[in-house]
């Protein structure tokens, strides 16, 4: 059970009460629920707090919201170092100053990226208690900016959730914190569900078909999937690399900013990412701007409209807002064959999954099976497919059609891979420019969080799209980047996302005009499933 090491973790070390600290004239409030990075910084530079503080807060929520409670389920494992770590961090603070933003900041990590001390399991029972050789590029990136993880974060198994969104043969079930008969979208499920239940304060995410956003938009979060060639894939489990993005999610856009400024970089181990070499930046803080929408041309998509009446009347509301703070808002009408970009994301799935997690594979210890083929025979076997928590059969059936299809070599895949998707930037390039649109919106999901595949009858929930993460197809077949924020809440409490969506490398921009949103409009609000506890609001 995670509280019995979260209790290990605290063993001889109290917590101290944010509360306890004196309040002085120019007094300042910290709400853990609903703070910030930038802050948090600031308590810490006035020595109101420190990260063994913070840590040890964060790991109370955690233990009394996944172990007890309504048991969200969002976390996977918990770090034992982590109090050590921030010690040793707070230390470094004193006698050095800190290394940057994220200096002693708790984060939590998708399963999928590779924690040498860690276990990285990509949510699968097959893969429990694996350890990688090394750090993904990223992680490493962010240790070495003074991050702490603190936990990793449940997550559809292997990073597609076939229907079963946020369940995993070893983590099981995340519950989305806002309703808790609602699924909390996938395959970045648990890391949504974390920060909207403020178990840190930044998430990271990968997002192959929608993984960042879809978890992002019912969470009430932001989530960004970047440039595809920003952030390196490195030691991160692969689905497809053709389609893999990684990158943060957190609960305001600044905070995005700043985990984005951090986790971008080139890696000679990702090749896609030599692309970015001179067009990232390490402070994307530098572009927000609440006037940034004014003289701004925005193009709002209609072909996502018609999956639900909310969901619809929470973008035009959104549209007015942009109009109201100076943008020029015209519609847009997709070519048919952007409508719908699965099947085609489908087949180049199946070919690229197998030797691309083999690959994967190769780089465990011999205990761990070594190919896929293998992977599904452990997957059927009765000890697994007859225990409390089995693959899912979905799952299992993806993974079965990727053994069997020819691979990279079919000439289906280099058709659409050489051609089909090259076809759809030129598209959506052609769309843009020839309406000289600066960026265009649409609904994340064009539906609310849907019932968890454990429920069979959810009277409350209504959705007429057949496909409701269709929107998100855009940004991973054209590599372009994608961000999602709040834009409302439907009449049941669930959170609805709103996507700002560019051309390549056009982050700066569409960071500016998300934030100049979010700052208008305030959606942001924590679940009622997960209140503040006691000690957690700091006046100094």
């Amino acid at each position: 059970m995670l509280s019995t090491l979260i209790k290990r973790t605290f063993a001889s070390l109290s917590v101290v009460s944010l509360s306890l600290f004196p309040s002085i004239s120019s007094a300042e409030t910290l709400r853990l629920t609903e703070t910030t990075i930038t802050e948090v910084n600031q308590a810490l530079d006035k020595g109101a707090i420190t990260s063994e503080q913070l840590v040890k807060l964060y790991l109370k929520r955690i233990e009394a919201y996944e172990d007890r409670g309504p048991k969200i389920n969002a976390i996977i494992s918990v770090n034992p170092e982590a109090v050590s770590r921030a010690i040793a961090l707070d230390k470094e603070r004193q006698t050095k100053g800190p290394r940057s933003p994220l200096h002693g900041i708790p984060i939590i990590v998708k399963d999928n990226y590779d924690t040498a001390d860690m276990p990285t399991t990509a949510g699968s029972i097959i893969l429990n208690q694996s350890l990688p050789p090394n750090d993904a590029f990223t992680i490493k990136k962010l240790r070495d900016a003074g991050a702490i993880i603190i936990a990793k974060a449940n997550m559809s198994e292997f990073a597609e959730s076939y229907g079963w969104l946020g369940y995993s043969s070893l983590g099981g079930l995340t519950l989305n914190p806002y309703k808790l008969s609602r699924n909390p979208s996938g395959s970045s499920g648990g890391s949504g569900a974390a920060i909207a239940a403020s178990f840190a304060l930044l998430a990271t995410g990968t997002d192959t078909s929608g993984s960042i956003r879809g978890p992002a938009s019912v969470a009430g979060i932001v989530g960004i999937k970047p440039t595809q060639g920003l952030v390196s894939r490195d030691g991160i489990v692969p689905l497809t690399l053709s389609f893999d993005s990684a990158g943060p999610m957190t609960n305001t856009v600044r905070d995005g900013a700043i985990a984005l400024g951090i986790m971008a970089g080139v890696d000679a181990n990702d090749p896609r990412t030599l692309d970015s070499k001179g067009k990232s930046y390490q402070d994307y803080t530098q572009f927000l701007d609440k006037k940034a929408l004014q003289g701004a041309k925005i193009g709002v998509v209609i072909d996502f409209q018609g999956g639900n009446e909310e969901v619809d009347s929470l973008t035009q509301q959104a549209v007015i807002k942009l109009k109201e703070l100076g943008a020029e808002v015209v519609t847009v009408d997709l070519p048919k064959k952007l409508e719908n970009l699965w099947p085609l994301m489908e087949e180049v799935t199946e070919a690229e999954f197998e030797p691309q997690l083999e690959n994967y594979l190769q780089t465990l210890s011999n205990s761990f099976p070594k190919t896929l083929a293998r992977l599904v025979r452990l997957a059927v076997s009765d000890p697994i497919a007859q225990s409390a928590n089995p693959l899912n059969p979905g799952r299992i059936r993806g993974a079965q059609a990727s053994v069997t299809h020819r691979g990279l070599a079919d000439a289906r895949y280099l058709y659409i891979t050489q051609y089909e998707f090259p076809r759809v930037r030129q598209v959506l390039t052609a769309a843009m420019e020839s309406k000289n649109l600066d960026a265009m919106i649409f609904p994340t999901i064009t539906c609310p969080a849907s019932p968890l595949h454990t429920i069979e009858n959810e009277p409350t929930y209504e959705c007429k799209s057949d496909d409701p993460y269709t929107p998100g197809y855009l940004a991973n077949v054209s590599g372009f980047p994608g961000i999602s924020v709040p834009m409302g809440f439907t009449r049941q409490g669930l959170p609805v996302g709103l996507t700002f969506f560019g051309l390549a490398y056009t982050e700066p921009t569409l960071l500016g005009f998300a934030y100049a949103y979010e700052q208008a409009t305030q959606f942001r609000r924590s679940p009622s499933t997960t209140p503040p506890l006691s000690g957690e609001t700091l006046n100094y």
